[in-house]
């Protein structure tokens, strides 16, 4: 069980945005949970080190995967690891600040398994929310990058 003091460092070291999608919590009609990176079905700890901050959405999109197929390649890989990988290194935000785009086999084989961009679901609904949050002045997050 994660403790409640381990439930305020784990928000606050993700700046209160979801490890994964990066939609920011305050904006979220749910309050976000703390995700195992390695579940604890396969054997991961509630260690600091094994967990994130993560939307509902992605957490339970996440399950209990540990590697996603990159659809450009095809190729099996391990899921993005918010502890161990930096978030600009694998995805940017698309022009409009609407779409997650994937940047390395990690950042495609993660935003296909988690459908960080609804495309799968086919309701639309967080890109919807991103076009609100956009013309609110919410989103994206300010360190996060874009394409040109």
């Amino acid at each position: 069980m994660v403790s409640q003091q381990t439930r305020k460092l784990i928000r606050k070291r993700a700046r209160y945005l979801c490890e994964y999608c990066h939609s920011p919590e305050y904006l979220s009609p749910d309050g976000f949970t703390v995700d195992h990176i390695m579940p604890r079905s396969l054997g991961g700890s509630d260690e600091s080190e094994n967990l994130c901050l993560c939307c509902s959405r992605c957490n339970s999109r996440h399950y209990n995967f540990t590697t996603g197929k990159d659809p450009q390649t095809g190729s099996e890989v391990k899921l993005f690891n918010p502890r161990t990988q930096k978030w600009p290194e694998h995805f940017i935000w698309s022009v409009d600040g609407q779409r997650i785009v994937g940047k390395t086999a990690v950042g495609r084989a993660t935003c296909d398994r988690l459908d960080l961009n609804d495309d799968r679901h086919n309701d639309g609904f967080i890109l919807k929310a991103r076009q609100f949050w956009i013309l609110g002045g919410w989103h994206p997050p300010a360190d996060d990058p874009r394409e040109n």
